[in-house]
């Protein structure tokens, strides 16, 4: 065996102990030749014999490098490269590398890469070669190796040599280069700030009409992954989005269309994004399904809302839902999200779609499609039909995070299970309580609220979570958390002495967690109680009062009491008399919230469905209201709605109530 091939089996076996164990193996000292077989022999048996009595990195060094996740878009631009075995395999027959790029490819981590520059002198492509293959290694290692390999570089001496020597020779670099390797550096962790982050930036900026356009795609990607208020980020930013707005009318591609759009990402004036617009409406008639999926995807990286662009999509969309995989459907809905777009027959038909799939979709993946439809407010029935069907069958599948989902989800949207309403709280209530010992307090404060919302109250978790121990543990919360806490357990508790649930002991919510609700100052709905005092006028039969606290859990934003409209019989005229002016009048609570309906539906959401229930229970008639449509409004058709819903005697015996209209 020839002397350069023991030497690169050595070498590669040094490499393979020290990523073997990393916390107690150091690299070997800068200045070793790995030309001599003897000594590299002698510090591998050394290695091993004292791997075990040798320390960890200085916590000093662990703090020298951060550790940037692969972005997976950009898993793309490197072909997977052959297991190191077969590599020094191919060597050891002879098929030694002839040139610096083939031995590149030879590397396996960032400290190999920087090995190799030591024997060469790369030039101005080979350094972008150079920082490509350092995250190309990286990337495909586990987050403790790369995080190890990746100190091992900042140590090495010829990394600060490295960029230098980039840093020269950026001037004489593509622009694709210059693109790939300043986001490479910034993926590898050198500090955005640092000089040699900035010239680079700079260069870009000179070089920026040279640049095609995957080009720019990259330089965007790296723009992305830049803190903002990091200098010359924002000008370049700008510039490229002028010359992307040059370059439109060029562009005659639905891709290269897309790859613009992500170039001038969010921070695009709105005119160019207008622009942008009418150039994807213009080439509609050639997406393709893809084209039309990333489409939406590309302006939910935007943050751009163009409803007639949605409409199209959407419109393609449903017309081949059935060849659309479950990942891109999930992603379609998460994108929806992010634009705050819903279209109701688009979901509905995807709730269709879910429910015929829903024995061949895993448990994870019907779980995460239900959150992604609450996410929207939108209740696809025929599915959460077809799920709890499921469930009612075999609940024992499901994992605890699935079982807080499902809860989440199904208290969420008030869904009416009708027939199978008990069967499916049982199922979930039998699954969870296996579940008990190892959930946080946390976790159980949550299951129990969700539990509440949907009027069901099984005794094991409720004893639970009011034991001493859970209470003190909630108490101590960080205080990010504690308003939450605090507004769970005032649900908790007003469900246990409004709904009245049959428990086998008496159970009461203490007052040191309860906290009070979030006072709201009046003036940030004083348009609405404007319009509830003109109601109101000068009726000396009818009282107003505003922001009303009752049972010291719900806020209210105005109560109106007025007398019955119902004209009492003789009989009833005699116990009137008995009663207390609180029974012969009609109690109104006025509550308006953002969003206090499923999408499309006057269908109460959980919530506020839990307070209407207790509300009732105490005697008071509720009005809900959307905040933004009845705010969108002008004061007369506003003063007319809310007629019509709280006075509507005064209308006719016709008189409608428009919550639908307010609530789709």
């Amino acid at each position: 065996m020839s002397l350069r091939v023991t030497e690169e089996v050595m070498r590669r076996s040094l490499h393979f102990c020290s990523r073997r164990f990393p916390c107690y193996l150091g690299r070997l000292p800068a200045t070793t030749s790995i030309t001599d077989a003897s000594v590299s022999s002698q510090q591998l048996a050394r290695i091993w014999r004292t791997g075990q009595s040798q320390t960890c990195l200085p916590t000093s060094l662990i703090g020298s490098a951060r550790f940037y996740s692969h972005d997976s878009r950009h898993s793309e631009d490197f072909e997977e490269k052959e297991p190191a075995e077969i590599q020094v395999a191919a060597t050891m027959q002879g098929q030694r590398p002839s040139s610096f790029i083939d031995r590149l490819a030879l590397c396996s981590s960032p400290s190999d890469v920087l090995d190799l520059t030591c024997q060469y002198a790369p030039t101005a492509r080979q350094n972008s070669s150079c920082l490509t293959q350092m995250w190309a290694t990286t990337k495909m290692m586990s987050d403790e190796q790369a995080r190890y390999e990746l100190r091992l570089m900042f140590e090495h001496p010829a990394f600060e040599k490295l960029l230098q020597q980039s840093m020269k020779s950026v001037r004489f670099m593509t622009g694709e280069d210059m693109a790939y390797s300043v986001l490479y550096m910034v993926k590898l962790g050198v500090p955005q700030r640092s000089r040699v982050v900035q010239t680079f930036l700079r260069a870009s900026q000179e070089k920026l009409n040279d640049l095609d356009e995957k080009g720019l795609s990259v330089l965007a990607t790296c723009l992305d992954q830049i803190e903002e208020g990091t200098p010359n980020v924002a000008a370049l930013k700008k510039a490229m989005g002028l010359l992307v707005e040059s370059r439109l009318p060029e562009i005659k591609n639905v891709v290269l269309l897309q790859t613009m759009m992500r170039v001038v990402g969010k921070d695009a004036p709105l005119n160019l994004k207008r622009k942008l617009e009418g150039k994807a409406l213009s080439m509609t008639d050639q997406f393709s399904l893809p084209n039309t999926l990333y489409m939406i995807s590309t302006m939910a990286t935007m943050g751009f809302y163009s409803k007639p662009l949605l409409d199209v999509c959407s419109n393609k969309i449903k017309e081949k839902l059935n060849e659309i995989p479950f990942s891109r459907q999930y992603k379609l809905l998460l994108s929806c999200k992010q634009l705050l777009y819903r279209d109701l027959d688009l979901l509905t038909d995807m709730s269709d779609y879910a429910a015929s799939m829903i024995d061949i979709w895993s448990n994870k993946q019907l779980v995460i499609f239900l959150s992604a439809f609450e996410s929207l407010h939108f209740c696809p029935t025929s599915f959460m039909g077809a799920f709890a069907e499921k469930v009612i069958a075999n609940p024992e599948p499901l994992t605890l995070r699935d079982l807080l989902c499902v809860l989440k989800v199904y208290s969420s949207l008030n869904f009416d299970l009708q027939h199978q309403r008990q069967q499916f709280l049982d199922g979930l209530t039998g699954a969870l309580v296996s579940y008990l010992p190892r959930m946080s307090g946390f976790e159980l404060l949550k299951t129990v609220y969700h539990l509440c919302l949907l009027c069901h109250f099984p005794p094991a978790p409720l004893e639970q979570l009011l034991q001493s121990s859970t209470l003190e543990q909630l108490k101590t919360t960080v205080p990010k958390y504690r308003r939450n806490c605090e507004r769970m357990f005032r649900m908790v508790d007003a469900s246990l002495r409004l709904d009245r649930p049959q428990l086998p002991q008496h159970l009461t919510v203490p007052p040191f967690v309860l906290g009070s609700p979030t006072p709201s100052s009046s003036a940030d709905k004083l348009w609405l109680l404007q319009s509830l005092r003109s109601l109101v006028g000068d009726q000396a039969d009818t009282v107003l009062q505003e922001m009303v606290v009752l049972e010291n859990s719900y806020l209210i934003d105005g109560v109106i009491t007025k007398p019955l409209t119902r004209q009492p019989s003789v009989s009833e005229a005699s116990e009137a008399e008995c009663r207390s002016p609180a029974e012969s009048s009609q109690r109104i609570a006025v509550i308006c919230t953002p969003s206090p309906f499923c999408y499309g539906t006057s269908h109460l959401r959980g919530p506020l469905a839990a307070m209407t229930r207790h509300l009732n229970s105490l005697g008071y008639d509720c009005v809900s209201v959307t905040e933004h449509k009845l705010h969108a409004m002008s004061e007369e058709k506003r003063m007319e709605f809310l007629s019509r819903q709280l006075f509507p005697e005064r209308h006719g015996s016709d008189a409608q109530p428009e919550t639908v209209q307010l609530g789709a």
